[in-house]
Order: C-alpha cells, then sequence, then structure tokens
C-alpha cells in the first residue's frame, strides 16, 4: 500500500467526539461511496489485480467518476479527500458533473406539477436503448435535458428503424443469393468507388466515435454514428446500390456490395453497443446467423473497431459530399418547379469555378444524374450565364459603418456581375466612400439567383445549378414509364408477391401508352419482372385503375407468370 501522506487520523463524529474504533473509519469509507475502493469489498477482500505492495494498483485512481452536480462536496470533494489522507492521490482523473432530467418546457419535473415522466413505463413501452440513445444524444451528460416523450418515439422511428430496415433490406437479399461472406474479400482497390466511399466514411467514423468516447463525449459519439446510418448508409448508399442487390446475377459487383454493407452493419453495431447494448448485440448476433456465423458470440465479447486509414480517402469523401449537395439542390428545384422525381429532365448545368471541381464533379457524374433523374451534367466556365441580384445586409453593415452604411449600400446595389461573383466565391471587395476604403464580405450581403427563361436556378454559397425544365415528348413518355413502374411495383407489393416472381400485364391501349409500350416496353418489362406484356383494346374483369399523372388513366390487369 502507498504510504500514507500522514502519520495519524483523527475521525470526528456529528456530536464532535473523536472515533476511536476502526469500523467508525470503515464507515465513513463505505459512506463516503463504492469507487473507486469499497466496490470490490476493499480492504476486507483483495482487489482482482492487486498486488501486496500495491493492492489498490489496476482501480486506483479510477478512470472516471458521474453523479450529478449537488455531489460536487458530497461525493466528488470526499473521495479525494480519502485519497489523498490514505494514499498522497486523487481519487479519479476524470469527472462528468451530469445535468438534471427536465420536462419539455425546462422545468423540473414533480409530482406537484404533474409534469413527472415515470422511467418503467417509458422502458416498457420504448425500450432501453432507445430511451438512452435519446438521452444521450439529445444533451452533453453536464448539461441539463429537456425530456419529451415524443423525442424517445422519434429516436426509436428515424435511428433504431432505419438501421432495422437497412439489416432487413441486407437480410433478404442475402438469403435470396445465399450470401454467407464464404468469398474472399474483395481487394478495396477493386471494388466500385460509392463502395470505396462509404468505407472511407466508416473508417472516419471508427476514428471520430474512438475519439469522442476517449473524451468522454457520449453525446458526439452517439450523433456521429446516427448521422451515419440515417444520412449516409441508408438513405445514400442503400439507395443508390439497390439495383446491385436486385441483379440476378451473383457477381464479383454483387458481393462486393454484400461485404461493404455487412462491414458497415457490423462495424455500427460494435460501435454503438456501449450506448444501445440489447438492441446492438442482437444486430450483431443476426448478422452472424445470416451469414452462417456462431450467432451466440455477444457484441460485447468482440474488440472494439480500429479505423484503417487506408482506406480513408478525404478527396474520395469530398466529392460525394459535392454530389449530395448538388443533388440536394437538384431535388429542391424540383419540388419548387412541382416536377416530380419520376419525370426524366435534360440537362443541369453548372457553374465550374475550377479545373479541379470538374474533376471532382465529373468522377461523381452518373451517381448525380441517376438521382436527380437527369440526362446531363454541363459545366459552363462563364457564370454570367447566371444572373445574380445583390443587396445589403444593413443589419450587418449598419453595426460597423455608421454614417457611411448609406452610401456603402448605395454602391453595393450598383455593382456588377463579376463583383457579385467575386463576393458571391467568397472574396473581398473594396468600396471607396468618402474618402474611406470599406471591405465588403460575404456575409455583408445577401446575394440571391434569377431563373433565366426555361431555367430554374438555384445558388447556395459558392456553388450554383440551373435545372432545364422544358418538357419533349420523348421526356414524357420516359416519364409515363417510370410512373408505370412505380405503379406496378406498389401493385407486386400489396399482392404481397415474392421478389423473385415474374408476372402477366394486361394493359388496355390508348394512343399516349401505346407510344410508351413501343418506346419503353424493355424498361418496364425488366424493372417489374414481366414475363409476359399485352396491349388490349379492352380488359374485361379483374382490372385495375391507375392514374400515370398529367390526366393520363389507364386500366391493368397483373397477376403471376
Amino acid at each position: 500500500m502507498h504510504r500514507p501522506y500522514v502519520d495519524q487520523i483523527v475521525l470526528v463524529s456529528d456530536s464532535g467526539k473523536p472515533m476511536k474504533r476502526e469500523s467508525d473509519l470503515i464507515d465513513v469509507w463505505f459512506d463516503s461511496g463504492a469507487m473507486p475502493y469499497a466496490q470490490y469489498h476493499y480492504p476486507f477482500e483483495p482487489i482482482p489485480g492487486g498486488t501486496p505492495d500495491d493492492p489498490l494498483k489496476e482501480v486506483f485512481p479510477a478512470d472516471f467518476i458521474a453523479e450529478g452536480v449537488d455531489q460536487t462536496r458530497g461525493w466528488f470533494y470526499t473521495l479525494h479527500a480519502i485519497a489523498t489522507i490514505c494514499f498522497n492521490s486523487v481519487a479519479y482523473k476524470t469527472c462528468v458533473s451530469n445535468g438534471l432530467v427536465l420536462d419539455k418546457n425546462g422545468s423540473k419535473m414533480s409530482k406537484r406539477l404533474g409534469n413527472a415522466i415515470d422511467p418503467f413505463e417509458t422502458i416498457a413501452k420504448y425500450g432501453p436503448d432507445a430511451t438512452r440513445w435519446y438521452m444521450i444524444t439529445n444533451a452533453q451528460p453536464w448539461d441539463n435535458i429537456k425530456f419529451d416523450i415524443s423525442g424517445v418515439e422519434e429516436t426509436q422511428r428515424k435511428f433504431f428503424g432505419t438501421l432495422y430496415n437497412t439489416y432487413a433490406f441486407f437480410a433478404l437479399y442475402a438469403n435470396i443469393d445465399n450470401f454467407t461472406y464464404s468469398e474472399a474479400d474483395i481487394n478495396y482497390e477493386d471494388r466500385p468507388e460509392i463502395d470505396r466511399w462509404i468505407l472511407s466514411e466508416l473508417n472516419t467514423l471508427v476514428k471520430h466515435v474512438e475519439e469522442s468516447y476517449n473524451s468522454y463525449e457520449p453525446t458526439r459519439a452517439g450523433r456521429l454514428i446516427q448521422d451515419f446510418v440515417c444520412d449516409l448508409l441508408s438513405n445514400w448508399y442503400v439507395r443508390l446500390c439497390r439495383r446491385r442487390f436486385w441483379r440476378g446475377e451473383y457477381c464479383e459487383d454483387k458481393i462486393s456490395a454484400y461485404q461493404t454493407l455487412y462491414t458497415c452493419l457490423e462495424t455500427v453495431a460494435k460501435l454503438a453497443c456501449p450506448i444501445a447494448p440489447f438492441f446492438m448485440d442482437n444486430l450483431f448476433r443476426d448478422l452472424n446467423n445470416v451469414t452462417g456465423k456462431d450467432e451466440h458470440v455477444s457484441v460485447h465479447l468482440t474488440d472494439f473497431p480500429v479505423a484503417n486509414e487506408k482506406f480513408v480517402v478525404v478527396s474520395l469523401e469530398e466529392r460525394m459530399k459535392l454530389a449530395q449537395k448538388i443533388s440536394s439542390m437538384v431535388l429542391a428545384l424540383r419540388k419548387r418547379t412541382n416536377l416530380r422525381v419520376r419525370q426524366p429532365l435534360a440537362k443541369l448545368m453548372i457553374p465550374a469555378p475550377s479545373d479541379h471541381f470538374i474533376e471532382q464533379v465529373d468522377k461523381v457524374k452518373d451517381l448525380i444524374l441517376s438521382e436527380v433523374n437527369v440526362k446531363e451534367i454541363v459545366f459552363v466556365r462563364d457564370n454570367n450565364i447566371l444572373t445574380k441580384t445583390i443587396k445589403p445586409d444593413f443589419k450587418a453593415l449598419g453595426s460597423r459603418l455608421g454614417k457611411l452604411m448609406k452610401p456603402v449600400a448605395n454602391q453595393i446595389l450598383a455593382l456588377d456581375q463579376d463583383a457579385i461573383n467575386s463576393l458571391d466565391a467568397g472574396n473581398v471587395v473594396n468600396i471607396n466612400v468618402e474618402g474611406n476604403v470599406v471591405e465588403i464580405n460575404r456575409s455583408d450581403v445577401e446575394i440571391s439567383t434569377k431563373d433565366i427563361p426555361g431555367w430554374a436556378v438555384l445558388c447556395e454559397g459558392t456553388l450554383t445549378v440551373a435545372l432545364d425544365i422544358e418538357l419533349t415528348e420523348e421526356l414524357l413518355l420516359e416519364g409515363f414509364a417510370r410512373e408505370l413502374v412505380n405503379k406496378i411495383q406498389n401493385i407486386r407489393k400489396e399482392n404481397e408477391y415474392e421478389v423473385t416472381d415474374k408476372i402477366s400485364l394486361k394493359i388496355e391501349t390508348n394512343d399516349t401508352i401505346n407510344k410508351v409500350i413501343e418506346k419503353f416496353s424493355d424498361y418496364i418489362c425488366a424493372e417489374t419482372l414481366i414475363g409476359k406484356l399485352e396491349l388490349l383494346e379492352s380488359i374485361d374483369a379483374d382490372k385495375t385503375n391507375l392514374d400515370l399523372y398529367n390526366g393520363l388513366i389507364i386500366n391493368v390487369q397483373i397477376c403471376k407468370f
């Protein structure tokens, strides 16, 4: 044992009389808290890993202590005092002072106010993992948390529901193709770019989550995991790779997709299990069951993931973020102009600030075109083709310019397109006013973009996109074909057909649908597994009425082939 810092200890009772019995000391020892001494029944029993010279070797000082802020004197201080007196040491290395749980309006919960939440009812309804995940990701441990039961429900649906659906998608097609991860790993360099991207994001996630856990920031760790699952893995990777799993032939590309998705799900289970131990353990066991591994092995008995820096490619993550940003802007333009995504459009025009920008976007061009359903991306160097307007931000300028604000504002309104583009790119524009040189930054102005005839334009920061919104007859026909595919897929789902079941399709003819079938029959049949397609003057019975939008209504009959 370490040499005590003092030679004599005199304990005083509440009455002021000295304590003489050793048991009095032990009582105070235990009363002050179990961590890190009495949790092992020390000093009556030895501590695992201890030695005669250093019985507290493995547990003292403790790595951290967590308690409410009200324990600053009663717990945090007392433990240090005991450790200092007995061992000339601190009792713990890190202190996490927990905040309070308040109601959703920020008031303290109490029976009198009737705003208390029964934790047992909450856990029984939503599960311990959803409750814990909500509390940890909603606020830092040291901050007060406004507990809203609807937030637990949202967590259960948005995070755990998304993760479960992603696993269910993987399990469905893995079982169809008998994927058991028995093949050798596809080399990282031989995998498609989208696989290499998600693996890069996954290893970046591992690195940041480990850093967060090590720095006692579980809130950041949970949010990182949640964003990865919802935004990157489910909403981007799986959605863009669906066709690879649907594809009939069991080729290297499909194996790469299975291996990549399996790795992501398994790693997420390991990263998230400290916060959601039950769900993640079940997910891990189910993954092992799908691939034929030992489903009885617990995730809690595995090693924590280690980031592989060779798989982290910053430029790849950068261009995929660029693809997501461009896609988001184009989809916003579609919504603004009431053009549904299933309606193909001809062209997307993007002003390119540099060759590097063109190179980066060009590498993910096919992903963008597929995501926004546009035929072509055109890069333009002359951004003047897109007319921008500018107006001063009076709130930002007024505080620093005073009486100069009005003449400066007039000159801002008179700036030409080159100056506006320069400001929009993040550069500084100098304005001379009454002998003073005033620097104008992007934050000093509001810049918007005007639509040009036949185009819808959107500008966000330094990125501008222009969408060709004119529809030709061929584009309209393809739009009808895509709508028909969607309606047929919905009927397949309603009829509970298996994903491998082929169908027979009968369609009542009209001039428009005849053109659609003539031009896109191969596409329609391949997408919906049609074994037999017939165009008939009329369908006598069991017909379904389909509205393909824009006033085109047809009658069809669908059955197993």
